[in-house]
């Protein structure tokens, strides 16, 4: 797939719920570690709520089905990482705006903002064991690709191995938010529960537009 365009949002978000739904009990059983053991209900929660959304949207804006999308999500999974995810949707959304389609340019400038949006909304920085320390070098990997005008499917092949590093490195790291600050040090050693949501929705993308 060389873009994605209007006609394909539905079809991705109906892929984001089915990685979801699947990886549920998953998600619960990360969560439960060092969280609320929320995390797998939440994610399905918001992608089933979003996938609903843009399911009758075929032609609207590519901007706009996102940010509509995203809006579906807060609404549906009010949760820390549900408002999260809803913020970098929304975020992302803008930022590709009424683009008629989604290159290598227009996924960069999603992904930053998607990565942007969330360090502001939930005021974590790099290095504190959150969904950041996926989505920052997901954003990276994608603006060089960008530099260096790789094909969509070569782009987001490429950031998937760079958030399934990211992730793989947040099992070093000492959680500084939320309920898993309170376990400190038991949290090292485990892989950061957002940031596999944040690996989840890169590999995701990726298998969707290798087809």
């Amino acid at each position: 797939m060389d873009t994605i365009n209007t006609g394909n949002i539905a079809a991705l978000f109906e892929a984001f719920h089915a990685t979801f739904r699947d990886k549920r009990d998953e998600l619960i059983a990360l969560d439960a570690k060092v969280g609320d053991s929320d995390l797998g209900i939440t994610m399905n929660s918001a992608f089933e709520a979003a996938t609903k959304t843009v399911s009758d949207m075929d032609g609207e804006p590519l901007g706009k089905q996102f940010k509509m999308a995203g809006a579906a999500m807060a609404k549906a999974a009010p949760s820390t990482m549900g408002t999260l995810t809803a913020t970098g949707f929304m975020r992302g959304g803008k930022a590709v705006d009424d683009a008629d389609a989604i290159g290598t340019k227009e996924m960069t400038a999603f992904w930053r903002a998607y990565a942007d949006g969330i360090a502001e909304r939930g005021k974590a920085k790099l290095g504190d064991k959150t969904v950041l320390d996926v989505l920052e070098p997901i954003a990276q990997s994608l603006e060089q690709s960008a530099d260096q005008h790789a094909p969509l499917v070569d782009a987001v092949a490429d950031a998937a191995r760079a958030g399934q590093a990211a992730l793989v490195a947040t099992k070093d790291m000492v959680a500084q938010h939320g309920k898993a600050a309170a376990f400190a040090d038991k949290s090292k050693g485990l892989q950061d529960a957002g940031g596999t949501v944040a690996f989840l929705l890169i590999e995701t993308l990726a298998r969707f537009v290798k087809g």
